[in-house]
């Protein structure tokens, strides 16, 4: 399985793209998509409160799938079950199910509406996705097991650690998947259970756990390449993400079958077969500034999926990416390909570039290295709206006509944001990316006025 994961934390791509994105994909080498819908999903009901102004509609949800199959990508949803569950915990309704009072990270697994809300959960999800043979329940990084009260009190009466106690929730989850789907299969990180002794995994000596489910598949040891921390490309923090190259290219370039982000070389819990996971990463989690854009991140993926059909970065590999995205050349080590490209939102592509190259360093430097600028039209000039217009003169010119090709700049990203993703996102990204350097040479340009 060649899964490429949407994290949708904020930042869904509209159907429309997706319809253009899903046959890239699958070109590409990948044979699933594994999506994680958070508040993007249509959840009704007592859940409705969950849901985003934005969230998918009933129809867009069958309308993924059918492109999904159309295209040979198998989708699995996931849901998560016990961490990364800040936008279920952020709500007042739910405050009381929170492992830590103040933390909206984690669930805590002895309330029994925990156990409750999970399912209803579970089944608006599974219900809407009958033709998946897989389901994801998440589980990693469950921050603060253990810290709250319930935990400390539970694992001081029944002499247990936190693998324990995480192992009892998950089970419990697998149980109703197990008894109310049959023959749903499940998938997990295995991060959390990295930290648990085979032993414990196996249930050994362990009677009290209310599941009584086979014990999972296990590797004799832990692989080596797979180090602690290693089970996802979040290492660097969001700041380090965007424009960064494989972790695994140096692997790659000695002709080594590289470590891939996420890729499990003997994942626990029901997989038999083999899985590699590829994520363009918006998010870290719900509270997380955004990373990388889909369509940025696409050269990256594509270059992912193919070394993994070929075993390697070959000289096919290469060429087949090129040939695929419609560039002329790459430069993995400057994280650069030349060309137009003709992959859905190449445009957003360069022109992210171009900020990320360009706006910041073309604005301070006007606003900093322009020696009439700083003499005579200082904050102070500013303040008090004085100054002598001989010298004024000398660089309005050239600020108002940076100031023009921006501005105009920015409407056309916007306006292919725009038919990439929904408002809120797009708002988002301007503020994150583009106003806190035009906001200063628009007030220049105000005042100069």
């Amino acid at each position: 399985m060649r899964l490429v994961h949407l994290d949708l934390k904020g930042a869904a791509p509209r159907v429309s793209y997706l319809e253009q994105v899903f046959p890239l994909l699958s070109q590409l080498g990948a044979n699933g998509i594994l999506i994680e819908y958070e508040d993007m999903f249509p959840f009704k009901g007592e859940l409705e409160i969950l849901k985003s102004p934005y969230a998918y509609s009933e129809e867009d949800i069958e309308q993924i799938q059918q492109l999904a199959e159309l295209h040979k990508l198998e989708v699995i949803p996931l849901v998560q079950t016990f961490g990364h569950v800040e936008f279920i915990l952020k709500h007042e309704k739910y405050q009381h199910l929170r492992e830590v009072e103040r933390f909206p990270n984690s669930f805590n697994p002895h309330v029994p509406e925990t156990l409750a809300l999970l399912k209803s959960i579970l089944s608006q999800v599974i219900d809407k996705h009958r033709h998946s043979t897989w389901i994801h329940i998440g589980a990693d990084e469950v921050f603060h097991l253990g810290d709250g009260m319930d935990s400390k009190n539970w694992m001081s009466h029944n002499r247990g650690d936190t693998g324990t106690m995480y192992l009892r929730h998950i089970k419990e989850v697998l149980a109703f998947i197990t008894t109310q789907y049959r023959g749903l299969r499940a998938l997990m990180w295995d991060d959390m259970l990295r930290k648990i002794s085979v032993g414990a995994l196996r249930g050994e000596g362990d009677h009290r756990t209310s599941a009584d489910l086979a014990p999972p598949e296990l590797p004799p040891q832990k692989p080596p390449e797979l180090a602690e921390g290693d089970a996802s490309p979040a290492t660097a923090g969001p700041a380090a993400l965007p424009g960064h190259h494989p972790h695994w290219l140096a692997e790659v370039r000695d002709g080594r079958t590289p470590t891939l982000p996420g890729a499990c070389a003997a994942p626990p819990a029901a997989v038999q077969e083999a899985m590699a996971w590829l994520v363009p990463l918006h998010r870290y989690d719900h509270y997380s500034v955004l990373c990388e854009l889909l369509p940025v991140s696409i050269p990256s993926l594509a270059i992912c999926l193919q070394t993994l059909v070929n075993g390697g970065f070959t000289e096919e590999t290469k060429r087949k990416v090129l040939d695929v995205l419609g560039f002329q050349s790459m430069q993995l080590e400057q994280s650069t390909c030349e060309g137009r490209g003709a992959f859905p939102g190449a445009e957003i592509y360069h022109m992210v570039e171009q900020v990320n190259g360009h706006l910041k360093e073309s604005i301070l430097k006007a606003l900093e290295e322009e020696s009439a600028i700083k003499g005579w039209f200082s904050p102070y000039h500013r303040k008090h709206q004085f100054g002598n217009p001989r010298n004024m003169e000398s660089f309005g010119s050239k600020v108002l006509k940076l100031h023009e090709d921006w501005e105009s700049f920015v409407r056309d990203l916007r306006t292919h944001l725009e038919r990439v993703y929904f408002p809120d996102m797009v708002e988002e990204w301007m503020e994150e990316n583009i106003n806190p350097y035009m906001d200063q040479l628009r007030d220049l340009v105000r005042d100069y006025r």
